[in-house]
């Protein structure tokens, strides 16, 4: 369920939760869909008040957003910490694989195909990199990492189940190896505790000290990394 709000008008999806005991917006970092959880019982009339009280900070918030970004020749793209600029290979045929040669992605000259080709190659470089960091740190605290999962998604940068079942965001390998590292251990820390209660905290410390300076390059370029269009669409 969605009602719009101003002019112009913003789309909000309304999401019932048994969990929530107030309203509480959410503006996505890769989409910019705004969401308004409320409580189960709550009238439509009430959440329609809420997010008129809220519309300057809504519209504040979608301000802050960075625009799509789309892949082509000539433009740039960041893979772990790196500024690439994406360069057509002048030799290599059609299925050639892509490369990085110095400041620059290398990929075959087909325009039509480059955003999916590109996402295929951080996904298979993310794996890499994520399940050997994730098997790292599972070892210094005498944990197995039972499965990996590679995801797009738009509310999280990684999560771990009761199974010892990893998932993350395969975006993760644009960051600087830092940052991925840091989430890799952040999940492999929920092994332990399942919760963010100051044990947990402890955890993550142990497996990777300062852990707050990458936890906040995050916040302020998660935005960035979900913002690149994969589909070849604004």
């Amino acid at each position: 369920m969605s009602l719009a709000l101003g002019h112009p008008p913003i789309e909000i999806t309304l999401r019932r939760s048994a969990r929530a005991r107030r309203f509480s917006l959410r503006v996505g970092q890769g989409d910019g869909r705004v969401t308004l959880s409320l409580p189960l019982r709550a009238h439509e009339a009430e959440a329609m008040a809420f997010a008129r009280a809220h519309e300057g900070w809504i519209r504040a918030a979608l301000a802050k957003l960075p625009s799509p970004a789309t892949l082509a020749f000539g433009g740039h793209i960041m893979v772990e910490g790196q500024i690439l600029t994406i360069t057509p290979s002048l030799s290599a045929g059609p299925r050639a694989p892509l490369h990085i040669d110095g400041a620059q992605l290398i990929a075959p000259n087909d325009p039509a195909r480059l955003p999916a080709r590109i996402a295929a190659y951080l996904k298979l470089r993310a794996r890499d990199r994520l399940v050997s960091a994730s098997d790292f740190y599972a070892a210094q605290i005498g944990k197995t990492v039972t499965h990996i999962t590679l995801r797009d998604t738009r509310s999280r940068w990684g999560s771990c189940n009761a199974d010892g079942a990893l998932m993350y965001n395969w975006r993760l390998i644009m960051a600087p190896p830092s940052v991925l590292n840091y989430v890799a251990a952040h999940e492999v820390a929920h092994l332990v505790e399942m919760n963010h209660a100051p044990a947990f905290w402890a955890v993550v410390a142990r497996l990777y000290p300062n852990w707050q300076v990458q936890r906040d390059w995050l916040k302020q370029h998660g935005a960035r990394l979900q913002a690149v269009r994969f589909d070849g669409q604004v």
